[in-house]
Protein backbone atom coordinates (compact mmCIF):
# COMPACT_ATOMS: atom_id res chain seq x y z
CA UNK A 1 0.00 0.00 0.00
CA UNK A 2 1.26 3.51 -0.72
CA UNK A 3 1.00 6.50 1.06
CA UNK A 4 -1.73 7.94 -1.52
CA UNK A 5 -3.72 4.51 -0.54
CA UNK A 6 -3.27 4.79 3.10
CA UNK A 7 -4.13 8.23 3.49
CA UNK A 8 -7.57 7.55 1.67
CA UNK A 9 -7.82 4.33 3.89
CA UNK A 10 -7.68 6.96 6.99
CA UNK A 11 -10.03 9.29 5.40
CA UNK A 12 -12.47 6.37 4.22
CA UNK A 13 -12.45 5.58 8.30
CA UNK A 14 -12.92 8.93 9.42
CA UNK A 15 -13.20 11.92 6.48
CA UNK A 16 -13.48 14.22 8.75
CA UNK A 17 -10.34 13.80 10.41
CA UNK A 18 -8.56 17.84 9.12
CA UNK A 19 -5.04 15.97 9.55
CA UNK A 20 -5.84 12.97 7.22
CA UNK A 21 -7.76 15.37 4.54
CA UNK A 22 -4.81 17.66 4.47
CA UNK A 23 -2.17 14.69 4.22
CA UNK A 24 -4.61 13.73 1.20
CA UNK A 25 -4.43 17.92 0.08
CA UNK A 26 -0.72 17.70 0.10
CA UNK A 27 -0.28 14.27 -1.47
CA UNK A 28 -2.34 15.05 -4.29
CA UNK A 29 -0.45 17.99 -4.81
CA UNK A 30 3.04 16.33 -4.80
CA UNK A 31 0.93 13.84 -7.59
CA UNK A 32 0.68 17.23 -9.62
CA UNK A 33 -3.70 16.39 -9.39
CA UNK A 34 -4.13 20.31 -8.39
CA UNK A 35 -7.99 19.45 -9.16
CA UNK A 36 -7.97 17.23 -6.63
CA UNK A 37 -5.24 18.77 -4.07
CA UNK A 38 -7.79 22.13 -4.81
CA UNK A 39 -10.76 20.49 -3.55
CA UNK A 40 -9.37 18.82 -0.35
CA UNK A 41 -7.93 22.01 0.36
CA UNK A 42 -10.98 23.87 -0.25
CA UNK A 43 -13.54 21.78 1.90
CA UNK A 44 -10.81 21.80 4.55
CA UNK A 45 -11.18 25.40 5.06
CA UNK A 46 -14.99 25.27 4.63
CA UNK A 47 -15.45 22.34 6.67
CA UNK A 48 -12.90 23.07 9.64
CA UNK A 49 -11.82 26.68 9.12
CA UNK A 50 -9.53 26.45 12.24
CA UNK A 51 -7.11 24.28 11.02
CA UNK A 52 -4.65 27.10 9.85
CA UNK A 53 -1.95 25.47 8.15
CA UNK A 54 -3.75 24.88 5.60
CA UNK A 55 -4.72 28.95 4.24
CA UNK A 56 -0.85 29.31 3.32
CA UNK A 57 -0.85 25.81 1.04
CA UNK A 58 -3.83 26.88 -0.39
CA UNK A 59 -3.12 30.64 -0.98
CA UNK A 60 -0.19 29.21 -2.66
CA UNK A 61 -1.33 26.59 -4.69
CA UNK A 62 -4.06 29.84 -5.84
CA UNK A 63 -1.45 31.81 -6.68
CA UNK A 64 0.02 28.12 -8.92
CA UNK A 65 -3.22 28.67 -11.01
CA UNK A 66 -3.06 32.46 -11.64
CA UNK A 67 -5.68 33.27 -8.63
CA UNK A 68 -4.39 35.97 -7.11
CA UNK A 69 -7.63 37.29 -5.94
CA UNK A 70 -8.49 34.03 -3.99
CA UNK A 71 -4.82 33.75 -2.90
CA UNK A 72 -5.24 37.41 -1.38
CA UNK A 73 -8.49 36.67 0.22
CA UNK A 74 -6.93 33.16 1.49
CA UNK A 75 -3.96 34.82 3.48
CA UNK A 76 -6.13 37.14 4.78
CA UNK A 77 -8.23 34.89 6.59
CA UNK A 78 -5.47 32.73 7.42
CA UNK A 79 -3.79 35.67 8.98
CA UNK A 80 -7.32 36.33 11.07
CA UNK A 81 -7.54 32.31 11.72
CA UNK A 82 -4.34 32.27 12.95
CA UNK A 83 -4.10 35.80 14.94
CA UNK A 84 -7.53 34.05 16.89
CA UNK A 85 -5.21 30.58 17.81
CA UNK A 86 -2.61 32.82 18.79
CA UNK A 87 0.11 30.93 16.61
CA UNK A 88 2.24 33.54 15.37
CA UNK A 89 4.70 31.19 13.70
CA UNK A 90 1.99 30.41 10.99
CA UNK A 91 0.73 34.33 11.11
CA UNK A 92 4.52 35.43 10.19
CA UNK A 93 4.17 33.19 7.40
CA UNK A 94 0.74 33.92 5.81
CA UNK A 95 2.44 37.84 6.67
CA UNK A 96 5.14 36.86 4.08
CA UNK A 97 3.16 35.31 1.80
CA UNK A 98 0.44 38.13 1.67
CA UNK A 99 3.73 40.70 1.15
CA UNK A 100 5.37 38.87 -1.14
CA UNK A 101 2.32 38.87 -3.30
CA UNK A 102 1.79 42.10 -2.99
CA UNK A 103 4.95 42.80 -4.13
CA UNK A 104 6.17 43.73 -1.09
CA UNK A 105 8.17 40.90 -0.19
CA UNK A 106 11.71 41.23 1.41
CA UNK A 107 13.25 38.81 -1.04
CA UNK A 108 15.15 41.30 -2.83
CA UNK A 109 17.28 42.09 0.18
Amino acid sequence: MNRLEALLAFYAEDPQDAFTRFALATEYLKAQNTQKALTFFEDLVRDIPTYVGTYYHLGKLYQSLNRSDDALRTYQQGIKIATEARDLHARAELQDALLSLQGIGFDDE
